[in-house]
């Protein structure tokens, strides 16, 4: 288990804790995949992403894989017709990048924790007619699944930016009940 450093890091990060960070992004990304590819069957770039998350968080060597496929996922997102599918090749971008969280006290780092998470929240909601019981439900859901070592990363950066729309809403929502809930 070596320590991660990141140029003029700010605190270390071991493989394991961004391997429990990767592991709980990619739990949302999976849930939410589906809603991508039953929008855009012939793009695998999400499905790449979150392969290649899998792969990390199952023990192999973070590698330029994780980056490709992110940024991939990510242009999928961009591409896509309708919002939940924009946020489900997101979650999946989200699951890839995490490997590569930096070890920077920044607000902007906070979302390769947690977007995934609010981003699968969101999709929930408009698949159920915009029903917020729903997104605040499924953030529920992910501040139960994240472990003590995901909120001791989270612990570690500033509280994610705020935004007016709805997932960075959930981002927060999410980001302040796991700093209370300090395991």
């Amino acid at each position: 288990m070596g320590v991660v450093t990141t140029g003029s890091g700010d605190f270390d990060l071991t493989m394991d804790e961004l391997r429990a960070v990767a592991r709980f992004a990619l739990h949302s990304a999976d849930e939410v995949l589906p809603v991508f590819e039953s929008a855009h069957r012939d793009d695998a770039r999400p499905r790449a992403a979150v392969d290649a998350a899998r792969a990390f968080v199952d023990g192999e060597r973070r590698t330029k894989l994780q980056r490709v496929t992110s940024l991939d996922a990510h242009r999928a997102a961009r591409e896509a017709d309708a919002e939940p599918a924009r946020l489900a090749a997101r979650a999946a971008g989200d699951a890839a990048s995490a490997a590569y969280l930096h070890p920077i006290a920044k607000a902007t780092q906070v979302g390769h924790i947690l977007r995934a998470a609010a981003s699968a929240a969101r999709v929930g909601e408009l698949l159920t007619g915009d029903d917020p019981a729903v997104g605040l439900a499924l953030i529920e859901e992910a501040r139960l699944r994240a472990t003590p070592t995901v909120i001791d990363v989270l612990n570690r950066y500033p509280l994610a930016p705020t935004g007016k729309n709805r997932t960075a809403q959930l981002m927060s929502l999410l980001d302040a009940s796991l700093r209370r809930d300090r395991r």
